[in-house]
């Protein structure tokens, strides 16, 4: 069952309940029975050791696939041309 955190508006004592998640919340303070309205907590849930995001995936990037088409066939495009200027220079010299 998780734990909730009321905060009284008449005495401003803060307490906690035990609620299931269906039950409706409190509206009176076990203190003072006045008014009270729930508060947001801080988790204590914290994800550690390898396989989560923080240590095993955050800053580094991957490249899409048509990126990696798009270099693939440029460095095709360049080699071609390298190639094809070697034997033009080798011609000319014969």
């Amino acid at each position: 069952m998780p734990i909730y955190e009321y905060k009284c508006n008449k005495c401003g004592k803060q307490f906690e309940a035990f609620q299931g998640i269906t039950e409706p919340d409190l509206k009176s303070c076990k203190f003072c029975k006045g008014k009270v309205h729930k508060m947001m907590s801080l988790s204590s849930f914290s994800l550690k050791g390898s396989g989560w995001y923080a240590t095993d995936y955050a800053g580094k990037k991957t490249s899409s696939p048509a990126r990696t088409e798009k270099k693939e066939s440029a460095s095709a495009d360049s080699t071609a041309s390298s190639t094809e200027s070697a034997t033009t220079a080798a011609s000319k010299e014969d």
